[in-house]
């Protein structure tokens, strides 16, 4: 396993982070289609004997059992020192008021939530899930800012939102001397690249790490066009993605795949992880093979050709996953 920082920070991560929304009860939650608790844990087993010390979560995943699914496995397969545990707030948990948001109040609700189900005194890596226009930045920052004061985080993280929008999260930060975020978890793959415009480069400018979801477009990079699976006709917000994606770039990862012998999978998150602000791209695992490729990708390095006959049929895409 290869690691990285995150970002200009000295957070030492895998160049793999498990994503841990397929984790959690069926039943609860928008994803029917999660693993329970006995189907979840070899996975998080066999990532942890792989050398992955990276484990995302949120709050909202299966109505929490993610979180308590994955602090259990980790307390059983890993050392609390030796691993990164991430998670997020900003969905609703519940529907009273302050039941979700990044007020002060649900921040400080939440966190103290999370760290019970994940088994833990503390996550390494908070994360905002969204932007939350209602409430001040300022009252938002200056409660992460807190919870990392109180020792019940090491770091903070943000994820999908406009850049200017977490350029004004880092200077209000900075203009009080507050807590800045040190990694951006952005919507990010060879089907959707509209982040290269502003954030990326935002990113790689202010040392912030960048750790995309769905590097590989919810597999649809991994299959062919007409090719469907349970999750992509379940998944509600899986089918707002990629309505106009240029089907080419799906034929271009199958004909390098086959002429290099890989899998799919791997070229996808091999051309996701070169890019210089990213390190480390977020794979979820429902089968033995998604780890397999995910960790063969760190290794896989493309062509100058390659890359560009991957690129080149791009169409810009309409703005999507802030929501």
């Amino acid at each position: 396993m290869r690691y990285t920082t995150l970002g200009t920070s000295g957070l030492e991560v895998s160049r793999v982070c498990l994503g841990c929304m397929s984790y959690g009860v069926p039943d609860r939650g928008a994803h029917s289609w999660t693993l329970d608790e006995e189907q979840s844990r070899p996975f998080i087993r066999t990532a942890v004997e792989a050398g992955v010390n990276f484990f995302d979560t949120a709050n909202v995943y299966s109505d929490g059992t993610s979180e308590e699914i994955v602090g259990r496995a980790l307390a059983d397969f890993a050392r609390r020192d030796e691993i990164v545990l991430a998670t997020k707030v900003h969905g609703r948990m519940r529907k009273a008021p302050n039941g979700g948001g990044l007020s002060r109040k649900a921040i400080m609700h939440e966190i103290d939530a999370s760290l019970r189900r994940l088994g833990t005194d503390y996550v390494d890596l908070y994360q905002i899930h969204r932007w939350d226009p209602k409430v001040p930045i300022e009252e938002t920052m200056e409660a992460l800012h807190d919870v990392v004061k109180a020792g019940k985080a090491r770091y903070i993280g943000a994820s999908s939102m406009w850049a200017w929008q977490f350029a004004k999260a880092q200077h209000t930060a900075e203009r009080h001397g507050w807590t800045k975020f040190i990694s951006m978890q952005n919507h990010y793959n060879l089907l959707y690249r509209e982040e290269e415009r502003e954030m990326l480069p935002l990113c790689l400018d202010q040392g912030v790490g960048v750790i995309p979801w769905s590097p590989l477009a919810r597999g649809m990079l991994t299959r062919d066009p007409a090719t469907s699976t349970a999750r992509a006709e379940t998944d509600e917000f899986g089918k707002t993605l990629y309505g106009t994606a240029n089907t080419e770039i799906i034929h271009a990862v199958a004909h390098i795949a086959e002429a290099r012998g890989v899998s799919r999978a791997q070229v996808g998150l091999a051309w996701v992880a070169r890019h210089p602000a990213v390190s480390a791209p977020i794979v979820g695992a429902t089968k033995p093979q998604h780890l397999t490729d995910a960790i063969a990708a760190a290794d896989l390095r493309l062509t100058d050709e390659e890359v560009r006959s991957l690129e080149e049929p791009y169409t810009p895409q309409p703005v999507s996953g802030f929501v």
